[in-house]
């Protein structure tokens, strides 16, 4: 469509890379990170035209690598803008990393032109194929007129149950190109709710872990996606329970709470009667489940189904809010169970006091740990 046609239908036109630029602006994206490359010209003029911020690296692993770590500060979708071919392909190790840390990352790929398409153009590859795999949407633009429509699919990919990676492409022709705007207002209004527990499951959960004497709480990365940090101190603080965390939880409960142990991680997994593990799979990180006693009772609690089936049994499986979950297993005080964590808690202890007679080791040749000391004062 002509610029004429638009101003007929009274419709205010841009270039299609401006209507990528205005529905990252609408959806709170403030900032996007790119090596420079002449395939998103017109998307860093939108976003220049819309205010956003563009951080050029050195490199596209850089920029995508940089987009992700974006989200882990703000849990709100990492961008990067990544030219055709070997461009996109730079940046797949990013991608592969960002969908294993469910880390909410939208791509965002130049591609050679839809007109020219198998006749030879610079950096003409089919990208969807290569981050497909990587990915939890991929999708090329088919048209200017899409391109809004498309930004918005991948956007609430990239932050559904769980998080992870979207990729769109968008064909040179296609994305300099006029289109009207569709005047999609503000930001994205039908993301899809947190599905509360199953209240069965949760019934179930809330008696076995009432009744424990010696519970323990493994926290993980989903804890931080799912914003559920205050419910899991308020479980722990209301029902006495230690806490252990790896990933994105950690800090979630802070380290010199007298809850939150790492040092007697071993013992508290392998002598609890009741584990409750919270936004972490039961992967290598926990030995395939094989981290707890035979005996112990394992509630799973996660934003979705696992997409693998749990290698050992589990005796409640609360699957979508994670707050809501949380927050409903610590309605009910719990028992007394200062025997259980002063019993972690000497353990966390002497392992701490080793470690301190490590960083004041004198010993030739020196110990990383007294390297690790005298760095330590400054870098706070």
């Amino acid at each position: 469509m002509s610029s004429n046609d638009a101003a007929t239908r009274n419709v205010e036109a841009f270039h299609a890379g401006r209507l990528v630029a205005r529905r990252l602006k609408a959806s709170g994206i403030d900032t996007v990170f790119t090596l420079s490359g002449g395939h998103l010209f017109s998307i860093y003029d939108g976003c220049r035209s819309e205010g956003i911020r563009l951080i050029d690296t050195r490199h596209e692993q850089t920029a995508a690598f940089a987009a992700e770590g974006w989200s882990k500060v703000t849990r709100q979708p990492g961008v990067a803008a990544l030219t055709a071919g070997p461009g996109v392909t730079n940046g797949m190790s990013a991608m592969a990393a960002a969908q294993q840390n469910s880390s909410p990352l939208l791509v965002l790929g130049g591609r050679a032109p839809a007109q020219r398409w198998g006749m030879g153009s610079l950096q003409e590859i089919d990208h969807v194929p290569f981050v497909a795999p990587l990915t939890r949407f991929a999708a090329t633009a088919p048209s200017a007129e899409a391109v809004s429509g498309l930004v918005d699919d991948a956007l609430r990919a990239t932050v559904g149950a769980p998080s992870g990676v979207a990729f769109v492409d968008f064909p040179m022709d296609y994305v300099f190109s006029v289109a009207p705007d569709d005047a999609r207002p503000g930001a994205l209004t039908d993301l899809p709710a947190p599905i509360p527990p199953d209240g069965n499951a949760l019934e179930g959960a809330a008696a076995l872990l009432a009744a424990a004497q010696r519970p323990v709480i493994m926290a993980g990365t989903n804890v931080w996606w799912g914003h559920a940090e205050a419910a899991l101190l308020a479980l722990a603080e209301r029902q006495r329970i230690p806490v252990l965390m790896n990933g994105m939880a950690r800090g979630t409960v802070p380290a010199d709470h007298p809850l939150a142990f790492s040092r007697a991680r071993s013992k508290a997994l392998a002598e609890a009667d009741v584990a409750v593990v919270v936004g972490v799979p039961m992967d290598f990180r926990l030995g395939f489940g094989k981290v707890f006693g035979a005996e112990t009772q394992l509630i799973v609690a996660d934003r979705a189904q696992p997409d693998r089936q749990h290698p050992r049994p589990i005796a409640a499986g609360l699957y979508g809010d994670l707050s809501a979950a949380l927050t409903a297993l610590g309605e009910r005080a719990g028992p007394g169970r200062d025997a259980w964590i002063a019993d972690l808690r000497a353990v966390e202890t002497s392992a701490r006091d080793g470690e301190h007679a490590e960083l004041a080791d004198d010993r030739s040749p020196l110990h990383p740990m007294r390297v690790y000391a005298e760095l330590a004062p400054l870098l706070d």
